[in-house]
């Protein structure tokens, strides 16, 4: 069964930091662009950072960038995302999927609209005092 599973998320205090894993399984993952989004309540789903199957080229949305960085454990099958300087803005339910787009740009492709198969169920971050 080809499925994506997201975890690591939790409440933690500004400026703290987390990791999220996005585990899969009935495939390789090395052999896909990957992706992790977030969707805050109210708003709409949005690419957070990206990473691109050759080369490992990523993508950074501006507003985590410095802070976060995602990587992958081809060994693990499992896909990061290491988020430090938390802030209160961050809070959101995080998901990771694959992303198609081999002809496009990192940051062209880090959009939930070229994501592939159905959304898992994400993994809730909460920066809160």
């Amino acid at each position: 069964q080809v499925q994506l599973v997201e975890s690591g998320g939790g409440l933690v205090q500004p400026g703290g930091s987390l990791r999220l894993s996005c585990a899969a399984s009935g495939f390789t993952l090395d052999s896909y662009n990957i992706g992790w989004f977030r969707q805050a309540p109210g708003k709409e789903r949005e690419g957070v950072s990206c990473l691109r199957r050759s080369g490992g080229t990523t993508y950074y949305a501006d507003s985590v960038k410095g802070r976060f960085t995602i990587s992958r454990d081809n060994a693990k099958n499992t896909v990061y995302l290491q988020m430090n300087s938390l802030k209160p803005e961050d809070t959101a339910v995080y998901y990771c999927a694959v992303i198609s787009g081999v002809a496009l740009t990192v940051q062209a492709m880090c959009v939930p609209a070229r994501a592939i198969g159905s959304w898992g169920q994400g993994t809730q971050v909460t920066v809160s005092s």
